[in-house]
């Protein structure tokens, strides 16, 4: 089922009223740079707390990637799986518990996925696979991930699984047929999935997967789709291309799509994690060519901000008639 987007229209014809769509939401952006890396910053995920899961390092020689979360706005605390050689941390729960997945040092590096529980690491690796990440925790413990049985890069054999209390379930079956590669990114308290996979075609799509119910998302005009988070209002947020190549940032609101773009990103943004707050957390590409992470927080409503001006004015004009009294 392929989401398409409609314009919603609100009238009242006898008596019926017809809603309409929820209009689109204003953001203000926050450049968030980790202070040991100037040059390459990508936040993850961010929970209810508005407490962000990320990583520095572009992950070349001398720029391992590190694993931290960050409480905001520019308190950041280092997590690294014990032992590892790269770290990166994707996923954040309520609790404050972590998803991601580390790379091993030495002649043969592995990658593997891992849980971090209030502070207690534990690798998750699915039975017979030689690669394995995870993306996304739900507040159940529930965690969104993929591995591969045959590619020790994970470049190849992608399958999309969700993981709870070392019982794996692959979603494969689940996913069109001929698809070539797919990857579970999110996975809210109600089970529901986000996630990408590659068609027969070598197209990318993103998708929500509630139940046995696939929902494929592809917004209008893209030519490539990767659906990053799903959080419990059923929202998804992603990235994807358009025909003249260029690269936005995304957030289907029950198949509404809104372009998300921060202005410092010349047409590079990735919006990789959202909350239910409708805050929203990527990255982007600067005019330097470094790769910064982004907040994305609602702005306030300008009858809001209109109601807050006539409020301090009638509590000023109330001051003056009391002092004059």
């Amino acid at each position: 089922m392929k989401r398409l987007c409609l314009v919603g229209v609100a009238l009242t014809v006898l008596g019926f009223a017809v809603p309409a769509m929820a209009a689109p939401i204003s953001y203000q952006f926050q450049t968030i740079i980790n202070p040991n890396d100037s040059t390459f910053t990508q936040l993850l995920g961010i929970n209810d707390a508005s407490t962000i899961a990320g990583y520095f390092g572009s992950g070349a020689a001398g720029h391992p990637n590190q694993g931290f979360t960050l409480t905001l706005p520019s308190s950041f605390t280092p997590e690294n799986f014990p032992g590892s050689a790269q770290t990166q941390v994707v996923g954040i729960n309520n609790l404050g518990n972590t998803a991601g997945f580390y790379i091993t040092g030495g002649m043969t590096p592995t990658t593997n996925g891992f849980l971090d529980a209030g502070g207690v690491f534990s690798t998750v690796d699915a039975p017979a696979t030689v690669f394995n990440q995870l993306l996304g925790l739900n507040n159940n413990g529930e965690a969104a991930g993929y591995s591969s049985a045959i590619d020790p890069a994970g470049m190849n054999g992608q399958e999309a699984y969700t993981e709870q209390g070392g019982a794996f379930t692959y979603l494969t079956s689940l996913l069109p047929s001929g698809t070539q590669n797919s990857q579970a990114t999110g996975v809210n308290d109600s089970g529901a999935v986000s996630g990408f996979y590659v068609d027969s075609l070598g197209v990318t799509h993103g998708f929500l997967l509630n139940g046995s119910t696939l929902t494929t998302i592809d917004p209008t005009g893209s030519m490539f789709t990767q659906a990053l988070g799903v959080n419990n209002l059923g929202q998804v947020s992603g990235v994807y291309i358009d025909s003249g190549m260029v690269q936005h940032g995304f957030l289907d609101i029950n198949g509404t799509f809104q372009t998300i773009d921060d202005p410092a990103g010349f047409g590079t943004t990735t919006v990789n994690g959202l909350n239910n707050q409708d805050q929203l957390v990527g990255f982007y590409v600067d005019g330097n060519d470094n790769t910064d992470g982004f907040v994305a927080s609602p702005a306030p409503e300008p009858g809001s901000l209109l109601l807050l001006s006539t409020g301090l004015a009638g509590f000023g004009a109330y001051r003056r008639r009391r002092q004059r009294g």
